[in-house]
């Protein structure tokens, strides 16, 4: 009985693939929503001021680093929690496929949620004028609540690396 419930829970990792595969269809339909302002603020991008041209082009690179986070999760939450990727010699392979366990994913992902929220944080400050202080300030207040969180979760791997 033992062995067939170890069996079974070792085998039931596997329901994790189809989440993994959905990622791939968010990063699809992330790439769609890309193109789709792309293809929507080159016809318009002389009338533009500068301003919202960079809001604009702001909007990109956090979709750009969604679709990196996104990448990241699906390969390596696979690679590590289902099976190792069998990617032949001929291929190109990424840097880090194979190298990054659970902790470093996690600090992976807090570094990229960081980065998100900074570009989400620069354009609300580009947008200030027609933002109430209040909201403002919560902005801010999530924002650092980000940033600290990743520094502390750094702090804390760095500790727990050094007991072992």
């Amino acid at each position: 009985m033992e062995r067939f419930i170890e069996n079974a829970m070792y085998a039931a990792r596997w329901l994790l693939a189809p989440i993994y595969f959905g990622l791939s269809l968010a990063l699809l339909a992330l790439a769609l929503k890309f193109f789709q302002e792309v293809f929507h603020i080159l016809p318009h991008v002389f009338e533009k001021a500068e301003a919202d041209l960079i809001l604009v082009l702001l909007s990109l690179i956090d979709m750009a680093l969604v679709g990196g986070l996104l990448v990241m999760v699906m390969i390596s939450g696979y690679e590590n929690f289902v099976s190792q990727l069998d990617i032949d010699d001929s291929k190109e392979k990424l840097s880090w496929l194979g190298k990054m366990d659970s902790g470093s994913l996690k600090m992976k992902v807090a570094a990229s949620i960081v980065a998100i929220s900074s570009i989400h944080l620069l354009k609300v400050f580009m947008d200030a004028q027609n933002i109430e202080p209040e909201h403002l300030k919560w902005y801010v207040i999530i924002h650092m609540t980000f940033v600290v969180s990743a520094f502390a979760m750094g702090y804390l791997d760095k500790l727990t690396k050094h007991d072992h």
